[in-house]
């Protein structure tokens, strides 16, 4: 039995009840560490503490051995109950969808148990999550590559007057470019964006774009740590917000759309 466990999203208490009694009864246990982090991030520290509450060795799944040696996880757990723990929900990130899906080609028994995630904590910030539209990511732009291709998204949404959450880059364990050409990989330092990173970006691409989409007036909430205890949100312009220190990852942004009475008196405690 493969079990994949939502482990929430401040540290390693957030797990459910059901969660940690299927950790418990595993023979192995694995934490995808790619997609996201909880706020206690991966030092040895931290993974001690999950270790001491959860009882068991836990072995970190970084974005190689998930894309590409995953079949080893599913080996065994077709002869052996597996967990793979994720922060978030499950289905918070495409990557545990083909999971499922690849270990049901196997033949291997699948039990999902479900937590918190950003798609609905965000919550907290007063907007109400079904005046949401699409969900974008922003990816890091490099001198090379600068995609814009989100700009539509974020535009379609604005045209219907719904919010849009975005979902900001996180670089774990990342291969340099030049060590791919080598053939030998050399790894980038982890690098998590913050919301002054994307709105910068989002502003260059709207430069670029000129479809009057938002703006430097945009009113928008910064997130950061969110579900944790210091959690951090501040409401304001695009341009306000390019100068706060929202402090250590992880990050995201609601680009607001058009509000309602209720909405815009909880927003009121979080604005600069």
């Amino acid at each position: 039995m493969l079990y994949i466990v939502g482990l929430g999203l401040g540290d390693e208490r957030d797990i459910t009840v059901r969660g940690l009694d299927a950790v418990r009864s595993c023979s192995k246990v694995y934490m995808e560490a790619y997609t996201s982090l909880l706020s206690l991030g991966l030092d040895p520290a931290a993974l001690a503490n999950l270790e001491k509450l959860y009882g068991k060795e836990i072995t970190v799944a970084d974005r190689e051995m998930v894309e590409e040696r995953v079949d080893q996880v599913l080996l065994e757990a077709a002869d052996a109950d597996v967990a793979f723990l994720v922060v978030g929900d499950p289905f918070g990130a495409t990557t545990h969808t083909d999971l499922v899906v690849r270990a049901k080609k196997m033949g291997v028994q699948v039990k999902v148990i479900h937590n918190a995630s950003v798609m609905n904590a965000i919550g907290v910030c007063g907007l109400q999550l079904y005046r949401y539209g699409e969900t974008i990511s922003i990816p890091f732009f490099t001198e090379e590559w600068r995609p814009g291709s989100f700009y539509e998204k974020i535009q379609n949404n604005s045209r219907l007057r719904l919010h849009t959450l975005c979902l900001l880059d996180i670089r774990v364990k990342e291969p340099t470019w030049e060590s791919l050409a080598r053939g030998k990989k050399v790894y980038e330092p982890p690098r998590f964006m913050t919301v002054n990173t994307a709105i910068s970006q989002l502003l260059e691409v709207e430069a670029a774009r000129g479809g009057s989409a938002y703006g430097r007036d945009t009113l928008c909430v910064g997130v950061a740590r969110l579900g944790s205890d210091d959690q951090k949100i501040v409401a304001g312009p695009m341009e306000k917000l390019l100068n706060v220190d929202f402090g250590p990852p992880l990050h995201c942004l609601i680009i607001v759309g058009e509000t309602h009475p209720l909405e815009e008196e909880m927003l009121e405690f979080y604005k600069m």
